[in-house]
């Protein structure tokens, strides 16, 4: 027989384990993620509304099951350390290009990404930042490797 307190332990640790395992649920069943923390970036004129993803979740989900991306709008993958970084585009509906980002807010290279598939799109050397915006929107602002972001993200 368990006692109270030894019952009441293991139903605050299946709560807890069910929080933990919600975001991955939602990656399983298809389900986009919304509620991530925002931040706003500079590219020239233009402000980019940006969502972060910060954690390995987040990064792993990143814009899977989104039927569109506002034209203004971007997530900023955020890693720990600057490494080679590669992305592809499982479970990702709609076109995306890659800004691989320096931490002074340097694009790096620029990587096309077509919708739904597992082909590998890396920076060209170490990076902590990745932006994805629609497919086409850095071209269509003349915007290339060597031109700056700004941010809070980014270090002077």
């Amino acid at each position: 027989m368990f006692s109270l307190a030894s019952k009441m332990r293991m139903a605050s640790l299946v709560a807890g384990l069910m929080l933990a395992i919600a975001p991955i649920q939602s990656w399983a069943q298809g389900e986009p993620q919304t509620r991530l923390a925002r931040t706003k970036l500079g590219a020239g004129m233009h402000l980019i509304d940006t969502q972060l993803a910060q954690t390995p979740e987040q990064r792993q989900i990143g814009l899977m099951w989104r039927k569109d991306l506002p034209q203004n709008e971007g997530m900023l993958f955020v890693f720990e350390q600057p490494t080679v970084q590669c992305f592809w585009m499982r479970n990702t509906l709609t076109a995306l290009t890659a800004a691989f980002v320096d931490d002074d807010g340097t694009i790096v290279n620029l990587e096309d990404m077509k919708s739904q598939t597992d082909n590998s799109h890396c920076s060209i050397k170490p990076v902590r930042f990745v932006l994805e915006m629609n497919q086409g929107w850095f071209k269509k602002r003349g915007i290339q490797a060597g031109f700056k972001l700004t941010g809070p993200t980014f270090k002077p």
